[in-house]
């Protein structure tokens, strides 16, 4: 029996390694077949309201795919439009930001003593537009992944990838092969997607609307920015807050002015982040500072930004198939950060 035990813990050993190094190789797969399980997650409750007022699946289908596309319409605009802003005041942005910089360099040289480089146009440089070679290559690949996971989503909504049969017929096939936890555990990942794409959705919007009353340049650009980047737990509030801040200080004096638009972005940021979105998520979809941050750490190391992204709802569905099994409930709690003991369903 210890013969058997040992055996198997050195082959969870030798296959660890080798499904994540599978991950990381063919990422190409995985990270659109990942983003577009949560998107049609996001969708699903709509798509079921349809086919119970007696619409047909496959317009049900339809009319998901019409409202995505349109979505992806309107932020293809937006991007468009600051992009558009952005090219426009491109070399005015540049010549202000060359000036301050300029400045504390030189209050800097007064302070300290150190003298100054000849070459002050290091700006210029890094923003030059010849240096954007990657460009196309990047775009590429962002369609691809684009379609790749359009694609996914449609098999997800389809039913062609079954998720329930795919777990009863893996990880739940032990004790729990009902459709009742099943259910549990959509309607608990289903719950933490709308709530935390609706929660980002209001820190992008009250971001873009903050630059445009303190008459910071491109509010658009920065109300999307912070949108996709809040989806990155914890780390994207202090990358908004701190990048904006930056900007800010190009754009506005340094006086009372810039103080408080730093403190009204901030505020943004503390009244979603860490007011309204524990509230409308519960006790149950906490989880731990510790983990977070490892995982951040794990799936950007596996597949860099994207990971970084999906970590936080990949956690959660991990935590949720944690707490369906006895063994495996305690790990549940160390990832949640509390004691608490989760009953499993009770069978009839």
């Amino acid at each position: 029996m210890n013969n058997l035990k040992t055996t198997n813990t050195l082959l969870l050993i030798l296959v660890v390694p080798v499904v994540f190094y599978l991950l990381n190789i063919l990422s190409f797969i995985f990270i659109p077949l990942v983003f577009s399980m949560f998107i049609a997650l996001l969708f699903l409750p709509l798509l079921r309201w349809l086919q119970k007022k007696g619409i047909a699946k496959a317009i049900s289908i339809s009319i998901v795919i019409l409202i995505i596309i349109g979505g992806l319409k309107i932020i293809a605009e937006l991007i468009q439009l600051s992009s558009r802003e952005i090219i426009a005041t491109n070399e005015a942005f540049i010549e202000k930001a060359q000036i301050k910089l300029v400045a504390i360099l030189n209050s800097y040289q007064d302070i300290f003593g150190v003298e100054q480089g000849a070459d002050t146009n290091f700006l210029n440089h890094f923003l030059n537009k010849d240096n954007f070679g990657s460009t196309i290559s990047y775009i590429g690949n962002t369609l691809t992944m684009t379609l790749m996971t359009a694609f996914f989503v449609v098999l997800w909504l389809a039913e062609s990838i079954n998720v329930q049969k795919l777990m009863n017929n893996t990880i739940l096939k032990q004790k729990h092969t009902s459709v009742k936890t099943f259910m549990k555990i959509e309607k608990d990942l289903i719950k933490f997607i709308k709530v935390k794409f609706l929660v980002s959705l209001g820190t992008g919007i009250f971001t873009g609307l903050a630059c445009y009353f303190f008459d910071v340049s491109f509010p658009i650009f920065w109300g999307l920015f912070a949108f996709v980047i809040n989806f990155v737990q914890m780390i994207g509030s202090f990358i908004t807050v701190i990048l904006l801040a930056l900007f800010a200080f190009v754009e506005l004096d340094p006086n009372s002015i810039l103080l408080f638009f730093v403190l009204t972005i901030t505020g943004v940021q503390v009244l979603f982040g860490s007011i309204l979105e524990p509230i409308f998520m519960g006790k149950s979809f906490s989880i731990n500072i510790i983990t977070v941050l490892v995982m951040l750490m794990f799936w950007g190391f596996i597949w860099g930004v994207p990971g970084m992204i999906m970590s936080i709802p990949i956690t959660v569905f991990i935590k949720i198939i944690l707490e369906q099994y006895p063994e495996t409930r305690g790990i549940a709690n160390i990832i949640s950060g509390n004691d608490t003991v989760i009953p499993l369903p009770v069978k009839k």
